[in-house]
Parts: structure tokens; C-alpha cells; sequence
């Protein structure tokens, strides 16, 4: 979601990346019907010992998890989960946090060659992936909200989709579809803004080029900011698409075959993503100074979203059900959101959230 600053390879962002609403290469190599897929769990240390240890001597060996994106504060609850040994407690050898990114390869196709345990995803990635025939379920998701919004100079406000009719709207080329979901789910059609193909660079909005800017709500109204520019910006998720973000993905065996290991995963990136809510100053070090230290961060902007972040993580519902949860209410509304962007699906073969509940049920503790 957010992007680094600096002169970073990331400010190169190609015309497909994880700001893609339907990233391509979720669908690459699937076999229709799944045939392609394999049957094997991928990212692991190897079976079990007699003694019920790994070949590490740890309960559940090695695990790799891929991020959506970039090493930056989006991932702050895995630092922490990984630096305050919560992940070692709950019984990995280890966890790899692997990197995503403009060049890497889909959380869904790493799921289909089993180079990774669980990824980070969304709904309206891996929902198409699903349809393709990949045996994946999302159960759980760290972000109630998806941070896409709207932004614009705050002397020329867009408070709602309404506000952009006759506008002229900055839309990157892979946030077309997501955009045109926007529109769809406000009774608007595109020809009722002026849509003008745009990159990542903000720069068009602060000098008036166009009037709004298809961004992220954790990173373009936040450096616009610090550069003197203040903004406005409304959220696509509470104007008709409440899709959820940085969902946690793993394949259907994984539910099945490994659920005590699922759960105690979770119950790690619980105490984590705890840990990161309570702390964004500390979350922002994790980020800046050791996990993404070779991305130029900057402490300064990685605390403020850090601090804006904890505004998609907790809810409402996360604070009476726990973090991570989705209610049946809100699973139904990503559903019908999904329509909207014409991906038509149906709840249980997107999601399963028994693995999470069960947990809860089991450590009350962790709420």
C-alpha cells in the first residue's frame, strides 16, 4: 500500500503491481479446474519427527510468508511477532518473511507452487484466482477497511464520488477497474468524470493538472502533506466497496490438514499486530531500521502511518470479536462488492473464518 521514498527501484513501478485490483499474475500458470495445482503445502521444514518436532526441533518447523508488498510499516504486527519471539513461542523454527513487490511473483501463484505457507492478499485478488480453480481460502483479514480513497487539495475538497462529476480524476491504469467499481456502486457511470490516466506520482494533483487521485489513504495524503500541500479524501470502502485488505491467504489443506499449526500462527500475529497498534513509534523503528532498512524510509512518515494504519486494523468489530475477524455482515458486503467489479463469487469459496473463531473461542485471552 504504501510506498517508499527516496530514490527506491519501487518509484518505478510498472503497469502491474499490487496496487492492481486484479493482479495478472495471481492467474499465472493456473490450470483450468485446478488440475495444475499441487498437492503439497509449500514453504515447510519438512514432516514431523516421532517426537512430534521437525527436523529443527521446533513443533512446526519453517513457515515462508509472503507480504503484499515492499518491507515497510504495512507488516509492522510480523515484526513484532517475529522480534519479540512470538512466532518461536508458538512453535516455528523460524518464519520468513519474504518480500512482495512491483517484480514479484502473486501471493496466489506462490500458494499454487508451494514456495510459500500463507501470503497477504485481498478479496478482489483472490477471488479470480479462486474462480480459476485455486484451492485457497482467506481467513482472516489485518485491514477492516481497504485503504483506496480519493484525495485532493483541500482548498478544492472531494468529499464523496458525487463531488467528482465533471472532475478531472487521476486513475493509474491498474486501478482502473477498482475505480470504475466506485463509480458503479455510487450510480455513476465513466463518462460522468474526466478520467485522465495517471502514474504513482502525485505531483499532477499538487500542481492542479487534475482535481482527484486514485491513492492510498496510508501514504499519497500523508507525503502530500508533509511537502505543504494539504488534502481532503474519502475512502472507496464507505462509499460502496468495504472490502477488506492485507488478508491472510492459505491454501484449502492448509485448513484441513493443519489447523492446530494455523492457529498457532495466528495466534502469534495476534499478539503481534496488538503490539503494533499500541506502539506505531515502535512499529515505524521495526520498520525504518531493521526489517526495511534498505528501503529509505523515513522514520517521521512511516510513525504518521503507522499511526493512520491502526485506523484500518481496528474496528468496531475487532474490538468485540478480536483482530483479524470478519463478521458474516461484513464477508457479505465484500460478496456484493466483488459483484460490483463484476467478480462474481460466493462467500464460502472465498472464505473461512472457523479457524480464526475457533481460536478465540479457545484463548479468549487474545481479544
Amino acid at each position: 500500500m504504501t510506498r517508499v521514498t527516496g530514490p527506491s527501484p519501487a518509484r518505478k513501478i510498472p503497469s502491474l503491481d499490487r496496487r492492481s485490483f486484479l493482479r495478472t499474475s495471481a492467474l499465472a500458470g493456473f490450470a483450468v479446474g485446478g488440475a495444475g495445482f499441487l498437492a503439497a503445502c509449500g514453504g515447510d521444514s519438512g514432516a514431523s519427527n516421532s517426537n512430534g518436532t521437525t527436523q529443527d526441533g521446533s513443533r512446526y518447523g519453517k513457515v515462508a510468508i509472503q507480504l503484499s508488498w515492499l518491507k515497510n510499516i504495512e507488516f509492522a504486527g510480523e515484526y513484532f511477532a517475529d522480534s519479540r519471539g512470538y512466532f518461536r513461542d508458538a512453535g516455528f523454527g523460524g518464519v520468513d518473511l519474504v518480500a512482495g513487490g512491483a517484480a514479484s511473483t502473486s501471493v496466489e501463484a506462490g500458494l499454487d507452487t508451494g514456495k510459500i505457507w500463507l501470503g497477504m492478499s485481498a478479496p478482489q485478488t483472490t477471488a479470480p484466482a479462486v474462480l480459476e480453480g485455486l484451492p485457497a481460502k482467506i481467513v482472516g483479514a489485518t485491514y477492516q477497511k481497504n485503504p483506496f480513497c480519493i484525495v485532493s487539495s483541500a482548498g478544492k475538497p472531494l468529499k464523496t464520488p458525487g463531488d467528482m462529476k465533471g472532475r478531472k480524476i487521476g486513475v493509474q491504469d491498474t486501478n482502473q477497474l477498482i475505480f470504475a467499481a466506485l463509480l458503479a456502486a455510487n450510480g455513476m457511470a465513466p463518462g460522468d468524470v474526466q478520467i485522465v490516466p495517471a502514474q504513482y506520482d502525485p505531483t499532477p494533483l499538487a500542481s492542479g493538472e487534475v482535481d482527484g487521485w486514485v491513492s492510498y489513504v496510508t501514504n499519497e495524503p500523508i507525503t502530500l502533506a508533509a511537502k505543504g500541500f494539504p488534502t481532503a479524501h474519502f475512502l472507496f470502502a464507505d462509499f460502496g466497496l468495504p472490502l477488506t485488505a492485507e488478508t491472510l491467504t492459505v491454501r484449502q489443506q492448509t485448513i484441513d490438514s493443519e489447523r492446530d499449526k494455523l492457529k498457532a500462527f495466528l495466534a502469534a500475529e495476534i499478539k503481534g499486530w496488538k503490539d503494533a497498534v499500541a506502539d506505531p513509534a515502535e512499529s515505524a523503528r521495526l520498520a525504518v531500521e531493521v526489517y526495511g532498512k534498505d528501503q529509505r524510509l523515513e522514520l517521521g512518515e512511516q510513525t504518521k502511518e503507522a499511526t493512520a494504519q491502526n485506523d484500518l486494523v481496528v474496528s468496531a468489530d475487532t474490538e468485540a470479536g478480536g483482530l483479524f475477524t470478519m463478521t458474516d455482515e461484513l464477508i457479505a458486503r465484500n460478496i456484493e462488492a466483488l459483484g460490483k467489479a463484476k467478480i462474481a463469487i460466493e462467500a464460502d469459496q472465498l472464505f473461512d473464518l472457523s479457524v480464526l473463531r475457533e481460536l478465540y473461542a479457545e484463548q479468549p485471552g487474545l481479544k
